[in-house]
Order: C-alpha cells, then sequence, then structure tokens
C-alpha cells in the first residue's frame, strides 16, 4: 500500500519541497510539492531521482572496520570503540591539532551536518579544519566579512523585484543557483524578462543561462575582477555613483575612488578580452536600471582574484544604490538565526589568525586551505607534528581538491581515518572506520544554511518520510557518538550532547540583555523545549530565540517546533527587506568599502593587466543532473549531457587536428588526463572546459555504476600551489593546459 510524505530536497541548494511516494519503505516516486511555501511545486530531474538516490543499492548499511588491512563489516559498538582509540591515541600522543576535520559539501545539506560539526571542532580544539569552501566560496565569505564585518553576511539578489541583473561566473540554469537559494531559479530568469528587465551574463561558455540573455561576454577565464574594477571606475569617471539611502552607512568612498583609478576600461580590454566600450555599457547599463544586482559566483571565485572579484561585486551593488534596497542585493533574515543586536560597531572580521604548518598558508574563518590537507600530512617541519588522523565527514577531496594523486597517497599513511559517508568512495576506502549515515527518507530536514542564503524569508521543517531502518543509526547519533568519541567521553549517552549545547545557549541567552529570555532560568526553558529528539528540542530553541520566534511566551503569536509541525508546507516570512545597518559587524560599525587587505592586494591585481594568456586554459563545468562525485552512483543522473568530455571551440580543434569524440591527453602543473574531444563552439577561443567529480577508477570503491563511466579527474591538472591569497581558495578556472593528441 503507498502512501504520500513531504521531505524537503537536499541533492543542491534550492532547497525545492517534494511530495514523496513511498511504499512500504521504499521511496518509488518524488514530485514537486505544489504547496510548499518557497518552492511551489518546482522540481529539477535531481529530485525527481530522490528515489534512485535514497534506494542506492551501493549505499553503506553497516559500519566498517579496518582488521587485517581490510574493511569489514562491524557493530556499531565496535566501530566507535575503534574510534574513540584511535583518535584519542593520536590526541594523547601529539596534540588536538594532529587530529584534522575535513567538512565535505553535503554537511550543509543536513541537519546533522548542520549541528555537530561545530561542536566537534569545540571539543577537539584543533586548528587543522579543512572543507569544501576552499575549493568553492571561500572568497565570497572573506569579502562579506572583510565589508560587513560577519563572513555569513552574504547579499543575495531579489530576483523577483530586480529590474537589471548582471551574473559572473554563475549558470543556474544548471546549478539551481548558489550561494543564492532561489527555487525555480530558471523561471525567475524569465519572468524578470517578461517584466521587462535585462539579463547580462558574464562567462567564458556560452551556457544555458548565458543564451536566455540579453547580453552575453564571453570573457577571458580569470579576469573577473578587471572587469568589475573598471566597470567601478567608469562609475567613478562618469559621475554615475549614486549611493543614496547607504551614504551613512559608508565608509571610504574617497579612498576606492583612488583604488580603481588606474583599471580603465581600455587598460583592462587586452587582458580581459572585452572591448572598452563593452564595458562603458555594462556599467552605464547598471547605472541606469531602475534597481539591478550584481551576482557572481563559483567560476569567479575560484581564480586567483577571486576575493577581489567578490568585493567588487558588493562594491558596484552599492555605488549604484543597489545594496540593502528591494529589487537590488538583500540581506536574508533567517528564522534560526540569533536574535537581531542594535547596530552599532562590533568586533569585526580578521584574517590569519594562525597558519598552515608548511607553506604557512593563513586560515580564513577558522579554516585552512584544502588544497594543503596532502602537505599538511606528508612533510614534516619544525612547526609542530604533521596531521596523523582525520575526521572526514560527507567529502570525497581524493577527487574534489588539487592533486588528487598526492592526497591518496597521504591518506594511505595516516595513523587513523574515520569517514562519516553513505559510500565507500575514492576517500573513504582509505579510512580505518567507516559509519555510515541513513539515506535522506531516513532523516529530518531543515535548512539552517540555506535559509540564510534564500531569497525570500521562510521557514520548513520534515520529520522522516520513512522510519529508520533496523540496523541503521541516525545520521545526529552517529555524529553525537564521534564526538564523545573524539573527546574522551566515549560510552556516554548521546543525548549529553545536545543537552551540552542547548544548556550553553540559553545559559548565554538568560544572561544577554538583548535576548527575548533575558533574567529567566535557563533550566526552566530547557524544560518548556519541545521536540521528540535532541535534534528537535535544538530546532526548538533555536527558533523560540531567533528574529521570528516566540521568545518563550514573550511573543505568542511567534514561532516555534510546535507551529512549524503544523505547516507541513512551511511558513512563510514574507519577502526580503532592507536591514542596514544592523547586520554589520565591522568595528567602524559602517561598510568598510576598502579594507586593509583588499588595499594591500590590490597590486596584484594591477599586476594582471599586463597578462595575456598564449595558450590553452582549463574551467569547469557544471550539469543540471550531477552535484559533486557521488552523484555519478545513480543511472538516473548520468547519460544525456552529463559526460566527461573536453569542450573545444571549433578553431581550436582544427588548430591541433582533433575531432570529435577523439580523445586528448590534457596536461597541466599536477599531472595529465585523458578524455573524448567534444567539439563545440559554445565555449569561446583559446578555452578548455571539463566537468567536475569525475575520476571513480581506483581500485577498492564500491559504486558499481560511476566506475562504469569513471571520467577523470580534472583536479589532478592540479598541483595545489595555485591559490586566491586572502581566501586559500584553489584556483580552478583560467590555469594553464597542454592539449596532446592521442592516436
Amino acid at each position: 500500500m503507498s502512501r504520500t510524505a513531504l521531505r524537503i530536497c537536499p541533492l543542491c541548494e534550492a532547497t525545492c519541497g517534494l511530495t514523496l511516494t513511498v511504499e512500504g519503505v521504499r521511496v518509488t516516486g518524488a514530485r514537486g510539492d505544489r504547496d510548499d511555501v518557497f518552492s511551489k511545486g518546482f522540481i529539477c530531474p535531481k529530485g525527481a531521482s530522490f528515489g534512485a538516490v535514497d534506494g542506492d543499492p551501493d549505499r553503506l548499511r553497516t559500519p566498517l572496520v579496518r582488521r587485517d588491512g581490510e574493511l569489514r563489516e562491524a557493530t556499531w559498538e565496535e566501530a566507535f570503540d575503534a574510534v574513540a582509540a584511535g583518535l584519542r591515541g593520536v590526541v594523547d600522543g601529539y596534540g588536538a591539532n594532529s587530529v584534522g576535520i575535513v567538512l565535505g559539501n553535503p554537511n550543509v545539506h543536513t541537519v546533522a551536518g548542520a549541528l555537530y560539526p561545530p561542536v566537534l571542532l569545540a571539543g577537539l580544539g584543533t586548528r587543522s579544519v579543512f572543507t569544501a569552501s576552499t575549493v568553492d566560496q571561500m572568497p565570497k565569505h572573506v569579502s562579506s566579512g572583510l565589508l560587513y564585518g560577519d563572513a555569513n553576511a552574504i547579499p543575495v539578489p531579489d530576483l523577483d523585484h530586480t529590474d537589471h541583473l548582471l551574473l559572473l561566473g554563475a549558470n543556474p540554469l544548471e546549478s539551481n543557483g548558489s550561494l543564492c537559494t532561489a527555487p525555480d531559479f530558471p523561471g525567475k530568469l524569465k519572468a524578470l524578462k517578461a517584466r521587462g528587465g535585462t539579463l547580462t551574463v558574464v562567462d567564458p561558455r556560452r551556457t544555458r543561462t548565458a543564451k536566455l540573455a540579453d547580453r552575453h561576454i564571453a570573457i577571458r577565464p580569470g579576469t573577473d575582477a578587471l572587469l568589475l574594477a573598471a566597470m567601478a571606475h567608469v562609475l567613478f569617471e562618469e559621475d554615475l555613483v549614486d549611493t543614496g539611502e547607504l551614504a551613512p552607512h559608508l565608509l571610504g568612498l574617497d579612498e576606492l575612488r583612488a583604488a580603481v583609478r588606474d583599471f580603465t576600461p581600455e587598460a583592462v580590454a587586452a587582458a580581459c578580452d572585452v572591448e572598452a566600450e563593452a564595458t562603458r555599457a555594462l556599467a552605464r547599463e547598471l547605472a541606469a536600471a531602475p534597481t539591478a544586482a550584481v551576482y557572481g559566483r563559483i567560476g569567479s571565485c575560484t581564480v586567483p582574484h577571486g576575493t577581489l572579484a567578490s568585493w567588487l561585486v558588493d562594491v558596484l551593488n552599492i555605488l549604484t544604490g543597489n545594496l540593502d534596497r528591494p529589487g537590488g542585493a538583500l540581506f536574508p533574515q533567517a528564522a534560526t538565526d540569533r536574535t537581531p543586536r542594535p547596530a552599532g560597531p562590533s568586533h569585526g572580521f580578521s584574517l590569519g589568525r594562525w597558519h598552515s604548518r608548511v607553506s604557512r598558508h593563513p586560515e580564513a574563518k577558522g579554516e585552512l586551505p584544502l588544497s594543503a590537507l596532502a602537505e599538511e600530512i606528508d612533510t614534516a617541519t619544525a612547526e609542530g607534528e604533521p596531521i596523523r588522523a582525520l575526521v572526514v565527514a560527507a567529502a570525497n577531496p581524493v577527487l574534489s581538491a588539487p592533486d588528487g594523486d598526492r592526497l591518496d597517497k597521504a591518506l594511505g599513511a595516516l595513523d587513523f581515518m574515520v569517514s562519516v559517508d553513505p559510500y565507500l568512495n575514492e576517500t573513504s576506502r582509505h579510512a580505518h572506520v567507516v559509519l555510515p549515515p541513513p539515506p535522506p527518507s531516513q532523516s529530518p530536514h531543515h535548512d539552517f544554511a540555506f535559509n540564510t542564503l534564500a531569497v525570500r524569508n521562510q521557514v520548513r521543517f520534515s520529520r522522516p518520510a520513512v522510519p529508520l531502518e533496523p540496523g541503521r543509526m541516525a545520521e545526529t547519533e552517529i555524529f553525537a557518538r564521534l564526538i564523545l568519541a573524539a573527546t574522551g567521553m566515549h560510552g556516554a549517552d548521546p543525548s549529553a550532547v545536545d543537552d551540552l549545547v542547548i544548556g550553553q545557549t540559553l545559559g548565554k541567552a538568560v544572561k544577554d540583555a538583548h535576548s527575548p529570555v533575558h533574567g529567566r532560568d535557563a533550566q526552566e526553558l530547557a524544560g518548556l523545549l519541545a521536540g521528540d529528539s535532541g535534534p528537535e528540542r535544538r530546532l526548538d530553541m533555536m527558533l523560540r530565540l531567533g528574529p521570528y520566534g516566540d521568545g518563550f511566551g514573550v511573543r505568542p503569536d511567534g514561532l516555534s517546533l510546535t507551529e512549524l509541525l503544523a505547516h507541513p508546507h512551511g511558513i512563510d516570512l514574507g519577502p526580503l527587506r532592507s536591514r542596514l545597518p544592523q547586520p554589520l559587524k565591522t568595528r567602524s560599525g559602517k561598510v568598510e568599502l576598502l579594507p586593509q587587505p583588499i588595499a594591500d592586494d590590490l597590486p596584484r591585481l594591477r599586476e594582471a593587466l599586463l597578462r595575456e594568456p598564449d595558450g590553452l586554459v582549463l574551467i569547469g563545468r557544471r550539469h543540471l543532473r550531477s552535484n559533486n562525485s557521488w552523484m555519478h552512483n545513480v543511472p538516473a543522473l548520468t547519460g544525456g549531457t552529463n559526460r566527461c568530455t573536453l569542450h573545444i571551440h571549433p578553431e581550436d580543434a582544427d588548430g591541433l587536428g582533433l575531432v570529435d569524440g577523439q580523445p586528448v591527453g590534457i596536461k597541466g602543473a599536477g599531472g595529465a588526463v585523458t578524455a573524448p574531444v567534444e567539439i563545440t563552439d559554445t565555449v569561446r577561443r583559446g578555452v578548455v572546459s571539463l566537468p567536475h567529480g569525475w575520476g571513480h577508477d581506483r581500485p577498492g570503491t564500491r559504486m558499481r555504476h560511476a566506475a562504469q563511466d569513471p571520467g577523470v579527474n580534472v583536479n589532478q591538472l592540479l598541483d595545489g600551489t595555485l591559490l586566491d591569497p586572502l581566501s586559500g581558495n584553489a584556483v580552478l578556472n583560467g590555469v594553464p593546459v597542454e592539449l596532446i593528441a592521442r592516436p
């Protein structure tokens, strides 16, 4: 007998509501939830394949523990005994920094991945922290931290109301958006055009998004910051700067004018391969639009000047008066955000509070570059012990980080490694213990991270659609037990972790004069929390203390878990609103337009004015049916255009004597791979494109479908030495490569 259940899709950042068809304990179908307050029935191929993802037979069902060199099935008790012995042995023998933590992208798609890693990091006290952010978005966090004092204060374009949208390095018709949570992003772009608005796309490829645009600028990869700086120059030069209501909140406008003086459209034209008049037109159109928003994503982040490009995106929004106003770029307000504090000077944002041991890379947002992970394991220095143990949660850096071959070898030399992962993949195959979480249908869902980036304020929560299968352990309990094992409390009740967080949070809240529960009894408040589990009680606490919360009775009509459960399709909290100056946490209490680290990095950008590559450069590529390496094991999400081929322009192919489908060697600083050629004029001359997440050909994995058509690992072409110095983000786009024809 079949039934239906609601679930928020965890397969990309759009967070669409799904209606699942469930037969027994198996998900047999998925369609868009038409009553979902946010997605209103939209669904993409990934969401439609939820059942296939959920029921993948290669998902691990029991823990694996390495015995006599082989990973073998074990009980949960045996697995956590091994974790406690392995991690505590390293901590006690070599110190906390000898344990590294690696967090992958899927962590921000789960309740457990959002709630528990911060507790693990605090409990261990290690500075050896690496995440997917430094191969993706760290430049945006750093630029926001420097501008606004808060690395998580990221303004998003008001897609539903803007008159003019400028996209750089973004392809939301394939990605569904990133650092901008928007179900049906394609539909929102079409609606923009239908109401007479303008869409401009800057991208080296004529992507599906670029084909929809009114104007497509096929820029040379890696030069986004130069183009944006030239646009800022034009705004100043032609007296087009109009900061409007932002003016009282800005610091450093005159200094900014001087900083971009050298970046004229004529000066950047050769490096960007964009005519000066086209750059001037972009700036004028942006200034003339009634409302406008500039939005840059991974293509503008994973380049040598990623932080400068991210900073300049916001600078253009500021100079045209479009930051923090409807139709421009606004700061979302999530239901689980802390209660807003009064505006005023705060602690600010700092970079480089510590450095990596080998190459001395500065930390950013508490993280070290993922590109440095291998050398932190395999290289001895006088600066302290190398990493001897790893906790890897939902990450596959052998494929996602540069120079996977080196990292592959380094992982094999660790004293101990534990992976929280549903698959035995290219990275987890090295683990001494693998702890597999259940499939998503058996887990609750709330988007803690993505609601802070959503284009409309709303809140939704879905309990597990399917009961936890016998023999499995909830992902939240896996993380709680992992925390206890890693911090010397192995064997304690896992509920102690949630109780500790609740006690600490409420203890601080009752002492905070700005909190709705100031002066009350923390234990009494803890007793009022609703929920069937520790994670649900923590969610209830965050909702009730948040900006829309009931304040534990202070605002009777406010949010709580009980209220949210009464609205299974979610609660709409309204459109984005102007919030400045409240979100600012800078030391000045203002938007600091030219922070010193930015000013110090601008000479490096000036040097880029003189560079024009004389060979081919490589960029990545995103497919609608794919989201990082693990989706390649789902047959429904492979095939069609989702193939690991090298895109090359017809004229470049002709010059090299290449024909469609021919295997070609691709050589970079980190190594070489061979992939079939796909000749297409959608990529500009001088540029080749290879998608990421492929390379499923290593022994010892258990991803059978992915191994049938493994593709090649694009990140093996990189040696990990190219980084954006401010953020530590890997340079993945615009890197030189050489092609070698194969017979």
